[in-house]
């Protein structure tokens, strides 16, 4: 897993941002970083609301606690990430991988998951309101969602 500090500088390699790394939540509004290759960052606590991260690979990635609401996610590699407490509402995941990725207590309301693979992924106490999963992949997935 990369520190904060190092996922930081990848992103200001790849030109979403400059300057110092903020102590603070990070502000990623809005960025493109189609297909970029986030494998292992630490991106806990970023607000990506609307970025597009299509085809992008965050395997291994720490997002707990991020929000990734109307994020665009369309066939991203999420395999093993940690989405803990991760704000997804109205994200588009078709086509995704989240094979063994953690999505406990995650806010999945109204997301698009056609076609994503979920198998093995932990959705225990996720909001699942509304979600698509048509032709999803949920084999051997833990699925306690939250009551209404």
């Amino acid at each position: 897993m990369m520190t904060r500090e190092e996922t930081w500088a990848k992103l200001v390699q790849f030109g979403i941002v400059n300057g110092n790394m903020p102590l603070g939540k990070w502000d990623l509004i809005y960025k493109v970083l189609s297909e970029a290759d986030l494998s292992n960052a630490n991106l806990s606590g970023a607000d990506l609301f609307g970025s597009n991260l299509n085809y992008a690979n965050l395997s291994n990635a720490n997002l707990s606690e991020a929000s990734l609401i109307e994020t665009y996610l369309v066939g991203a590699n999420l395999s093993g990430s940690n989405l803990y407490k991760a704000s997804l509402k109205r994200a588009y995941l078709s086509r995704s991988n989240l094979h063994g990725a953690n999505l406990r207590c995650a806010d999945l309301s109204g997301a698009d998951l056609f076609g994503a693979d979920l198998s093995g992924a932990d959705l225990e106490g996720a909001n699942l309101k509304g979600v698509e999963l048509n032709t999803a992949n949920l084999t051997n997935a833990k699925l306690d969602p939250v009551a209404d």
